[in-house]
């Protein structure tokens, strides 16, 4: 008997897209070349200082030295509770609200509390991979819901054949979105909420990217819709509004019972965030928001010069009202592969290819705008020197 022999339920799994990305890009620097990585969502902006600080001194207090509050603690979840009535105008209470080690962690982990064997989960194609890979964690079968062009990188709700919806569980949705930077409105939330008590289905809404709003855009909550917190939760991190990736630190709000769930799940597994990164959560929650907005700016610059260079390369895209991303056909004659190929090869850019994040994402490209301003200028120089 091999003892080193994988689990079956990492045979299911595709290749993690950023490793393979990293692996690839490893293989190119190896050859001496300079590259400029626009593929994975990490920020380059650092964490404000009024955060770090709050964290230093925390980290100073022995009381903050000990295992925490396996949900969080109450002063954390009282800062969540603040901000959501504030920026959404929606009221939760304590027992709604719970800490994450990172959004990540907790999308990973929800399928396990909901989820039996052979149960359905509704996924969006192209789409963050973790909310598939959680599915197959927990033993479930993926039903895969395309965001095409043609609906505005929705899913079609009424396309869901109705056994598929009878036999469905949770449903994924994420606005704005990754990897397409789509946006979605209240009208779209309302008809996922009556899709959900039609249904009988769990919504979970990864809205990590909220804050990172354009041009006096503010994406909303799904949890603003009446009666969305009968049906489902929301997920947020502190990683992309406050520069915090590396931290590791989010949470989730919404239905009682399904926070109760996750929570089930996580005592079991982890044992919840360092108070002190929790302290620092408060400040980044609770202090001033200029960096915030400062943050956007940044963002909003960058956008516009990779926008403005791309299109008169003569590349298809969208100006995206939300989100660090952009996502971007591919010329004529390519595949997703094939063109994020030639771009390491020829000009040592890293770009995600589409199918990457599932079959719906062959035929564009996604870049990150994770690069200070020089960068992009020259990555654009060095789209421009390729003849596509």
């Amino acid at each position: 008997m091999n003892v080193f022999k994988k689990a079956d339920r990492l045979k299911k799994l595709p290749p993690y897209l950023f490793k393979e990305i990293e692996r690839k890009k490893a293989e190119v620097m190896a050859r001496g070349v300079d590259i400029i990585d626009l593929g994975v969502g990490d920020p380059d902006l650092p964490t404000p200082s009024h955060i770090i600080e709050a964290l230093k001194i925390a980290a100073d207090n022995p009381v903050n030295h000990r295992y925490p509050a396996y949900s969080g603690i109450n002063d954390f979840k009282e800062a969540i509770a603040e901000w959501y009535e504030r920026r959404f105008g929606v009221k939760v209470v304590l027992d709604e609200v719970i800490s994450l080690i990172g959004s990540k962690e907790g999308i990973a982990h929800f399928p396990m509390a909901f989820i039996n064997s052979g149960d359905i989960v509704l996924v969006p194609s192209p789409a963050y991979p973790v909310y598939n890979i959680s599915t197959i964690f927990s033993g479930g079968e993926s039903f895969f819901m395309p965001l095409l062009s043609k609906n505005n990188f929705k899913p079609d709700l009424d396309a869901i054949p109705d056994e598929i919806a009878a036999q469905a569980r949770i449903m994924f949705i994420n606005y704005p979105n990754n990897p397409t930077s789509a946006s979605a409105s209240l009208e779209f939330f309302t008809r996922v909420v009556e899709f959900a008590r039609k249904n009988n289905i769990l919504i979970c809404h990864d809205a990590a990217y909220t804050e990172m709003s354009f041009d006096g855009y503010r994406a909303p909550s799904f949890l603003e819709v009446e009666g969305a917190k009968e049906v489902g939760l929301e997920f947020h991190s502190l990683s992309k509004t406050y520069n915090m990736t590396g931290w590791r630190i989010g949470f989730a709000v919404g239905n009682r019972k399904a926070i109760e769930g996750l929570g089930a799940i996580k005592s079991n597994i982890d044992s919840g965030v360092f108070q002190a990164i929790q302290m620092a959560g408060i400040e980044a929650l609770r202090g001033d928001q200029s960096c915030v907005e400062e943050m956007v700016q940044i963002y909003t610059k960058r956008r516009d010069l990779m926008v403005t260079g791309l299109r008169n390369a003569g590349f298809d895209v969208d100006l995206p009202k939300a989100t660090f991303y952009l996502w971007i056909k591919v010329p004529e004659g390519y595949t997703s592969t094939r063109l994020a190929t030639r771009l390491l090869d020829e000009a040592g850019l890293v770009v995600t290819p589409g199918n990457g994040f599932g079959e719906p994402g062959e035929g564009y490209f996604r870049i990150a705008l994770t690069q200070k301003r020089e960068k992009i200028d020259e990555a654009i120089e060095r789209i421009n020197a390729i003849n596509f």
